[in-house]
């Protein structure tokens, strides 16, 4: 039976060239197998890393609809001005695209490593900009024009920021653990989400209200200053993987990875990006709108509502490694898709909780760290490594940060939008939000199979007869 990689070079003709590639390939590139301490520090590098990139994003969805919408979109109109500040959430999520085109591109062709890098340096130093920008009274509507940009080049960070995290632990990792390493980094979701809510909760606990709205939010933007350079530091000291050093040694190169990823992989990009949709619906349901609902329209205290996230966000940070664990034992696409359409199910037990006992804050809590904490880092924890064993290491950084970063457009940067206007249609009640939220797990759990089904027909993808059986 032909290795996976005798299969690549019979289906695309480029065994003459890659073996001539390889021969003339430095041979500091044939790099022996990463050992237990430095799987260690990239993992450590690769969590810490992100960890800080999801602060300083969510730290924005977290501000946007309780202080953006008063101090840069000032209205008569409570409504308007909180889908306003919830518009600049979205350019985002618009701007991850372009991000995970260019670094995506840089990161195939040039390595992981340094692209990390610099996407920190963007994020931190645009969150830091962030805290320092004067309101909509002081410099009219140039404040929002500013607010707008400095979340354009968040966009643009996060969107390399997440592929290269993903693969540094993923391509780093023995074949069958690798779900486990791949689930370390989304970690980083959960902790950057806790740091952001217990900030700001610590900050609405401490400080009146008006003092929070007036300065207090921009320390915890500022606070980015910090971390921004231990982050830079750690990252700044890891290598390259191996899955990438072997694919620039052995394999012709690939002008245009995202392009070579499309002409070879079409089905299974549109698969990826379908199955992604209840990652974006979800997270910005329970994460980031149902703040809003909790405190406007259910009445519950600014402050209890961030530590009902931030508490399920701890829960989160445990269960997504637990998954990881899973996945490599019975399959990241039954995980992945099992969990996307309970995930959609379940978000009618937890409004139904939110919208009848909000005064109740031990059922708030369940309510969310079910659904939230525990069924969906399932979904998030697994996916890293489902969509990075669909693609091979020459194109896996543009593959996956295309298929994260344009499906998020629509399955979350405009998730607090639809999710405001379909509670508004309903009469402030939340069933229209639920039947959108479960028609996003049915089409990812759909999506999940086809993707089962692609993987199973033998795609020409280096390394993959270790882990296939698992996928």
């Amino acid at each position: 039976m032909a290795s996976p990689r005798e299969s690549l070079t019979r289906r695309h003709g480029t065994g003459g060239r890659a073996t001539r590639a390889a021969e003339g390939r430095p041979k500091e590139h044939r790099m022996r197998a990463p050992s237990k301490q430095e799987i260690r520090k990239v993992v450590l590098a690769s969590l810490l890393g992100a960890t800080i990139e999801w602060y300083d994003f969510f730290l924005y969805g977290v501000v946007a609809g309780i202080v953006f919408n008063k101090l840069f979109f000032p209205t008569t109109d409570p409504f308007i001005g909180t889908i306003l500040a919830y518009s600049t959430f979205a350019i985002g999520y618009l701007a991850r695209p372009l991000g995970g085109f260019v670094f995506g591109h840089f990161g195939d062709k040039l390595g992981r490593k340094s692209m990390l890098v610099l996407t920190m340096l963007i994020m931190g130093l645009a969150t830091i900009g962030i805290g320092l920008v004067p309101t909509y009274a002081q410099i009219g509507i140039a404040a929002p024009i500013i607010l707008q940009t400095l979340r354009l080049c968040q966009g643009l960070g996060l969107g390399g920021e997440w592929g290269g995290a993903v693969l540094m632990a993923f391509e780093s990792a023995p074949p069958h653990k690798r779900a486990f390493y791949g689930s370390l980094p989304q970690v980083g979701l959960a902790l950057g989400l806790m740091l952001a809510s217990g900030v700001i909760g610590f900050f609405s606990a401490v400080l009146s209200n008006e003092a929070f709205i007036s300065w207090g939010w921009r320390i915890a933007f500022i606070m980015s200053a910090g971390l921004l350079f231990v982050g830079s530091y750690i990252r700044s000291s890891v290598h390259e993987t191996k899955d990438f050093a072997e694919a620039k040694a052995k394999m012709p190169e690939v002008k245009y990875p995202l392009l070579d990823a499309f002409k070879r992989y079409p089905k299974m990009m549109v698969a990826c990006m379908g199955a992604r949709l209840i990652d974006g619906v979800a997270f910005n349901t329970f994460a980031v709108f149902s703040l809003s609902y909790l405190t406007q329209t259910r009445g519950l205290e600014r402050s209890s509502a961030l530590a009902v996230v931030m508490i399920a966000s701890v829960v989160m940070s445990f269960f997504i490694p637990f998954w990881g664990y899973v996945a490599d034992r019975i399959g990241k696409a039954r995980v992945f898709g099992f969990c996307a359409l309970l995930l959609g199910i379940l978000g009618f037990p937890a409004f139904w909780v939110f919208h009848n006992y909000s005064d109740n804050y031990l059922y708030v809590c369940l309510a969310l760290a079910l659904p939230f904490g525990v069924v969906y880092a399932a979904v998030f924890g697994t996916m890293s490594s489902l969509f990075s064993d669909s693609f091979d290491p020459s194109v896996r950084y543009s593959a996956i940060s295309f298929v994260y970063q344009f499906s998020g457009i629509f399955a979350a940067g405009l998730t607090p939008m639809v999710a405001t206007m379909l509670v508004a249609w309903n009469g402030g009640e939340p069933w229209y939000l639920c039947a959108y939220l479960g028609s996003a797990g049915l089409i990812s759990a759909a999506c999940t199979l086809w993707i089962r089904h692609l993987n199973r027909k033998g795609f020409p993808q280096i390394g993959r007869a270790s882990c296939r059986e698992r996928v």
